[in-house]
């Protein structure tokens, strides 16, 4: 057992030394920004700190005096000192991957208090001085020696940093005509004008005139500068929309606040509908916090009990997404309840043909396997328990789920317990549909316009 021991006021001598080493990272630099609510973007944004190196040397610095008491409080003295105060000059900048050597030697002591003086220095792995100055403890005059706390692990979360990126992606990309069909609620609404604002999408807004103003003007916004093709009801604003581009005069759809079956029965409409010969899918390109990569999850949305030549179309849409978005070789995990092939449980036999249909180049663009538990699809370890040899099994981009209700609570659980956010797109219509959800958050609502924008521009260069 590991233990942590102090050294007592008397045990102490003038010249005593102690140190410690460690590497500053971006998230050392996050999380004191958490800790302390300290949000100037001289200590949490580097492209803003490379401009202003005062307050860089400021706010790293501080880190660095953490790290003396840290020092003081573990080492020497250890447990049982009292910080009394201290004197610290911050001499130079300190940058994500430095390594800095803290120093603390005794200088003087005062028996009567019991009191200690502590030069404090810390240096680079170049050996320069970024911090020094003097600290005043009271030093225990008992000895402790406790076992050492080990100490919880954490995990910084950048919550929406792959929809950012992506959304910034866009920029310079001409915005998409985009019919909003049936915009009248707040969500729906302002989640289009937002889109609007970044330059993503042109919205056309289709729909009753009175309902979409009456919710304009609940939000607070103006929609002078925007075209409103009324209607009488949602199912024609469905139709109205698809007619639109059906005839080539918008470049996507949007979803607003009306039922995705009422939307989707105008798109697969015979004759009159947006079809190709593609089967028509869903994907959610899901940002999850603690998935080291994008990932997508199909069909969650769309095909209730999809056939396996439905599956095919559904693959298949879904590497040709995460190609567009610059995954060049997307890793598709066919997912199953276990990862062998039975008779009893047809998800595994699809998945079985979806892998040979691969190998026969009816779907190309991808590297497929199946079937695959959910578990040995996005880690490595529980695939490796498992001796699954694979180079899909625990670094997937691509889930295919068996079913809509398989999809659909899976993309939830992801959603409410590892706090995933999940753009929609529906694939293989003649244009992009973005399919949003009442609760989808409002970078959600940007992330999926954005990726309409990146379909019908097709631009291959971009990355997720």
């Amino acid at each position: 057992m590991d233990y942590i021991e102090n050294r007592t006021f008397d045990e102490i001598k003038v010249g005593d030394s102690a140190s410690l080493v460690r590497t500053l990272t971006a998230d050392d630099i996050k999380l004191f920004a958490v800790m302390s609510g300290d949000v100037n973007p001289a200590h949490v944004d580097e492209e803003y700190a490379r401009s202003d190196q005062f307050h860089k040397i400021i706010a790293h610095g501080m880190w660095g005096g953490a790290l003396i008491s840290t020092l003081l409080g573990t080492k020497l003295p250890g447990p049982g000192t009292i910080y009394l105060g201290q004197t610290l000059a911050f001499r130079r900048p300190v940058s994500a991957g430095d390594t800095i050597t803290v120093t603390v030697t005794a200088t003087a002591k005062d028996p009567e208090r019991p009191r200690v003086t502590f030069d404090c220095r810390c240096t680079n792995q170049r050996g320069e001085v970024v911090i020094s100055g003097s600290a005043d403890v009271q030093a225990p005059a008992e000895k402790v020696k406790r076992p050492r706390v080990v100490l919880p692990e954490v995990h910084m979360h950048d919550h929406g940093a792959r929809y950012r990126h992506l959304i910034e992606r866009t920029k310079g990309l001409r915005p998409i005509r985009t019919a909003v069909v049936h915009p009248v609620d707040r969500d729906s609404l302002v989640g289009a004008l937002d889109a609007a604002g970044v330059g993503l999408i042109i919205p056309v807004l289709i729909g009753p005139e009175a309902k979409i103003r009456a919710a304009a003007q609940a939000a607070g916004v103006d929609l002078g500068p925007y075209e409103l093709l009324p209607t009488e009801h949602s199912h024609e604003a469905a139709a109205t929309a698809v007619a639109l581009a059906r005839a080539g005069k918008v470049e996507a759809l949007m979803k607003g606040s009306l039922h995705t079956d009422e939307l989707m029965h105008e798109v697969v409409a015979r004759d009159v509908g947006l079809t190709t010969a593609r089967r028509v899918s869903h994907v959610f390109a899901l940002d999850v916090p603690t998935y080291p990569r994008a990932l997508f999850l199909t069909d969650a949305a769309i095909n209730i009990v999809p056939s396996l030549d439905d599956k095919r179309d559904i693959v298949q849409n879904a590497i040709d997404l995460a190609r567009v978005l610059g995954i060049t070789r997307p890793r598709v995990a066919i997912i199953s309840a276990i990862e062998t092939v039975s008779s009893r449980l047809r998800s595994t036999i699809d998945a079985a043909a979806l892998c040979k249909m691969a190998d026969r180049r009816q779907i190309t663009g991808g590297l497929l396997d199946g079937p695959l538990g959910f578990d040995n699809a996005v880690s490595e370890e529980a695939a490796h328990a498992k001796g699954i040899d694979s180079p899909v099994a625990g670094r997937a981009d691509i889930l295919v789920v068996p079913d809509l209700e398989a999809g659909n609570m899976l993309a939830k659980q992801l959603e409410y317990l590892a706090e995933a956010q999940g753009a929609g797109i529906v694939l293989g219509a003649r244009v992009p549909i973005v399919l949003t959800s009442r609760a989808d958050k409002p970078l959600s609502r940007m992330a999926s316009c954005a990726i309409a924008l990146l379909l019908a521009r097709q631009s291959a260069t971009v990355k997720v």
